[in-house]
């Protein structure tokens, strides 16, 4: 509701100082080939959407798809386990150790019970459990030796919002899409709002493409550090405003929404409204897109080809919009009410006296 509320407080402050922008006459006003034309870049997912709102993405990189050998860290604390025909006191030593706290590595280093330490940083499973074996038969013989994880303090995934797990381990081979699951995050989630930091950088992954689409092409595998956010479904948000059943603000959880689908949540389109004139509103608050469609578009074009996306407003009125900010002080007042204005403008540093 914070971005709401942000949102908010910038419409009621441009209706304050309307006398310093000049009106907008609605010289932008597109038609129903506009609108979808770039229905069909909404569909494209995430990236494409983040381009129309001007802000540049990069490709994501094939190399993250590739696995990477999982070795031992430093850190890493492993189980051991000793076995010798005769020197039961060697394995219940090491069993001991590892059922209390394991052996952690540290200096890249295993110390373990009658050897020097071994140096296992770097080194697979199977590559340190074959030198610890060598180690100790060159002083014990017929020493086998028995290594697993205990746990990987530096080899984690954090997760923080809508999840249950918040850390889990990864080997170099686990994807993003098994972490999600393990996490054990809600169909709910905004995965548009969503998503995977890596080394302070973000990772440009469509997370509702994976999800929802199955799309492998973004299932990157996730190393040690990374960190995901879990977005909440009311992360993004767009308006159904004017002459219908119910204003409303409506979640847009997956990033886009169909026209159809936005007007039939707000209960349809009341009898003083102009059918005529179905207007999206989408882009700079100063100077926004304004699309104008018809009725008649709605019921003959696919859903799929009439898409809204986060930040949208969708305005049906008796007549079409004529002046920007005539539009603002107009409308503003009926949204949800001044008093959620005013709270909203609080929560932003914003002081109104009612």
């Amino acid at each position: 509701m914070k971005i709401m509320f942000k949102f908010l407080s910038l419409l009621l402050l441009i209706a304050f100082y309307s006398c310093t922008n000049p009106p907008y006459r609605g010289k932008d006003i597109l038609g129903a080939d506009e609108f979808v034309m770039d229905s069909y870049k909404i569909r494209e997912g995430k990236f494409s959407i983040l381009e129309m709102e001007g802000k540049c993405i990069e490709d994501l990189s094939c190399d993250l798809l590739e696995d990477s050998p999982d070795v031992i860290y430093e850190a890493d604390v492993l189980n051991v386990m000793l076995y010798h025909p005769s020197r039961t006191d060697l394995g219940s030593t090491t069993s001991e150790i590892s059922e209390k706290i394991g052996f952690k590595v540290e200096g890249g280093a295993l110390f373990l019970p009658d050897i020097e330490p071994i140096c296992v940083a770097g080194l697979s499973l199977e590559e340190a459990k074959q030198k610890i074996r060598e180690t100790y038969n060159a002083q014990i013989k017929d020493v086998d030796v028995f290594l697993s994880y205990k746990d990987r303090l530096e080899r984690k995934v954090e997760l923080i919002g809508l999840v249950e797990t918040p850390t889990i381990a990864v080997d170099g081979k686990k994807r993003l899409f098994e972490i999600l699951a393990l996490a054990k995050v809600p169909p709910s989630a905004n995965f548009f709002k969503s998503y995977v930091v890596r080394e302070d950088s973000l990772i440009p992954v469509d997370l509702y493409k994976l999800v929802k689409e199955g799309d492998m092409s973004q299932n990157i595998v996730m190393r040690g550090g990374d960190k995901i956010y879990i977005a909440e479904p009311s992360a993004s948000t767009l308006m159904v405003l004017g002459e219908v059943g119910s204003e409303r603000v409506i979640d847009v959880p997956d990033g886009f929404m169909s026209l159809r689908q936005a007007i039939g949540e707000a209960k349809g389109i009341a009898h003083s409204g102009d059918k005529s004139y179905i207007q999206i509103i989408r882009g700079n608050i100063l100077h926004p897109k304004i699309y104008t469609l018809h009725w008649q578009h709605m019921m003959r074009l696919p859903s799929d080809s009439l898409l809204l996306i986060p930040g949208d407003i969708v305005y049906v009125a008796a007549t079409p919009i004529a002046e920007w900010n005539r539009f603002v002080n107009q409308v503003l007042p009926t949204l949800i009410g001044v008093d959620l204005v005013l709270k909203g403008l609080k929560g932003v540093g914003v002081n109104v006296s009612p």
